[in-house]
């Protein structure tokens, strides 16, 4: 299994040897280094444990720090191992882009861009009541959320809220391009997330 973390950079077009147009999402990809190697025997599950990044180590308190063994890393992630899944891993070892290749099937997981308290429409795709016939302001209203009988709101009842903000995974994407130099992969399609969120790679 591969994986990294990374930061979603910006969107564009990649123009592939053959001439097709692929739109990718530029990712900044490590480096990460592996900080703890969890074993099944001794902690119950396999997992490689990495940090990526850095900040000053007065916002980091003093138990993060011994965990990390005196360095200063911004996050640090758990990547668990399926049963019979092997990973040749060390504590201290350095990963980056150039462990992944062009074709690699990807699992990409962050964070949705908030978009704050929205309305039905927005929310999920309302159609609104009609803008004629007497009506004045009810072009994006809900519309009843009664149920005849009832005597309450039913539970599940999709309602104005909150919105984005959620844990999004996209399955089934493609490395297109791999810049060692630099540390960049190119994904073909968009990923979750605004510019400069933390991005997890998976590739199995």
């Amino acid at each position: 299994m591969k994986f990294i973390l990374g930061t979603k950079e910006n969107m564009m077009e990649y123009f592939s040897p053959e001439g097709k147009v692929i739109p990718v999402t530029v990712v900044s990809a490590g480096p990460v280094t592996v900080t703890r190697v969890f074993e099944k025997s001794k902690d119950g599950y396999d997992a490689i444990q990495v940090g990526f990044g850095t900040q000053k180590k007065e916002r980091i308190n003093k138990a993060q720090i011994g965990s990390m063994k005196g360095a200063n890393y911004k996050v640090v992630k758990e990547f668990r191992l399926k049963s019979g899944e092997t990973s040749e891993a060390k504590e201290g070892d350095v990963i980056d882009a150039s462990s992944f290749t062009p074709g690699d099937k990807l699992q990409v997981s962050g964070t949705s861009k908030g978009k704050g308290f929205q309305g039905v429409v927005k929310r999920h795709g309302f159609k609104g009541g009609p803008r004629t016939h007497g009506q004045k302001h009810s072009e994006r209203e809900p519309g009843s959320i009664g149920g005849g009988l009832r005597t309450h709101v039913p539970k599940g009842m999709r309602m104005a809220g909150r919105m984005g903000g959620d844990r999004i995974t996209e399955k089934n994407l493609k490395v297109v391009l791999v810049d060692k130099e630099n540390n960049l992969l190119l994904v073909q399609g968009a990923l979750p997330g605004v510019k400069g969120s933390l991005i997890e790679i998976v590739s199995k």
